[in-house]
């Protein structure tokens, strides 16, 4: 066979893990070759198209980013779109596509195989951690093992100057990245998008323990919390699949903590940091695993599905089963953090 792989959305950890997998098994296991597609879903729209041999996956494992780059480009959002992605399939002859990316990517790869039979394998990446139908995307671990550092870091500082210390984290619409960046940093409190932050108790809660003797307090907070009765802070601007960009409530925040305290207190945004790097061992093995999976289920013939980790199994799902609804985070857990607060 002949496969075409791309990567899309944002980059993350992981993705020069699943392209060294997905290259190896089908090379070496199925006498298959692969290239890939660049920039994303521009790369088969453009016709963007580069060769990917066993020597081009040599060092890949623990490098960050991807090799062959990636966009939030949206096909059915360009003129012809779909219809261009068949057509650089035809002219490449090849008989599958491997799209490695998060609740976007994985989306189009649904309607292109629904809408215009397109044989897709799909390998979920997100930092973010919010695609059904898996436990977990490669890249989450990274990101909060960066999260995790930061804190630690944050809570030396804080603590010489008897500073509140806000730490604004990625992971749009869902907690996972602040809930378990906080439980493992140590953090005094944690704020995400599934609960409006609640001020005046915050404050209250940062003054009783400072009159108790602690001197400093992290707080945690997701870039798409919101106060309680108003919106998450965002920009107008609109991406390619209808994504305003969050970010801002962790300076907003730390103006009002001083406000209603008179602690002085500062805010960290640690951005793009979070995603760059080398991956986690976690990251590489399970990228690793997913890499091979979708190459089996490419040489299987069984399209339209994504691989996903279940429990300690690396299994296939329908694609569809991953895209219909965001995966928030599990409120159970962030009760269980409570407990540490205040």
């Amino acid at each position: 066979m002949r496969i075409g792989i791309l990567t899309g959305g944002g980059d993350c950890p992981g993705l020069n893990a699943v392209i060294r997998a997905v290259v190896r098994r089908s090379v070496q296991g199925y006498g298959s070759e692969v290239v890939g597609f660049l920039e994303g879903w521009r790369g088969p729209i453009e016709n963007m198209v580069m060769p990917l041999r066993m020597k081009d996956t040599d060092g890949l494992i623990q490098r960050g980013g991807t090799i062959i780059r990636t966009s939030r480009t949206n096909p059915f959002k360009v003129e012809r779109g779909p219809e261009r992605i068949l057509e650089s399939m035809k002219s490449n002859r090849l008989d599958a596509l491997v799209a490695v990316g998060g609740e976007d990517t994985c989306g189009v790869a649904s309607k292109m195989h629904k809408q215009h039979n397109l044989p897709i394998v799909c390998v979920p990446k997100t930092i973010d951690n919010d695609l059904n139908a898996t436990d977990f995307t490669f890249g989450f671990d990274t990101a909060v093992n960066i999260v995790t550092e930061a804190i630690d870091r944050l809570h030396t500082t804080a603590e010489s100057h008897n500073r509140v210390l806000v730490c604004e984290v990625m992971g749009r619409h869902a907690g996972w990245i602040a809930c378990h960046g906080g439980i493992a940093g140590g953090a005094d409190y944690i704020l995400v998008p599934e609960q409006p932050i609640a001020l005046t108790k915050i404050c209250d809660s940062i003054k009783k323990a400072h009159t108790q003797g602690k001197d400093y307090s992290i707080v945690v907070v997701a870039e798409g919390a919101k106060l309680e009765n108003e919106e998450s802070l965002k920009d107008e601007e609109l991406d390619a699949f209808g994504h305003v960009k969050l970010g801002g409530i962790g300076e907003r925040l730390a103006k009002l903590i001083e406000k209603h305290t008179g602690y002085e207190t500062r805010a960290t945004v640690l951005g793009h940091i979070q995603r760059g790097g080398s991956p986690t061992a976690f990251d590489r093995v399970l990228a690793t695993r997913f890499g091979v999976l979708a190459a089996d289920l490419v040489h299987e013939k069984k399209f339209g599905r994504m691989v996903a980790l279940q429990g300690a199994k690396v299994v296939d799902v329908p694609v569809e089963d991953a895209v219909g609804e965001l995966k928030t985070l599990d409120m159970d857990l962030y009760k269980m953090a409570s407990v540490f607060w205040g």
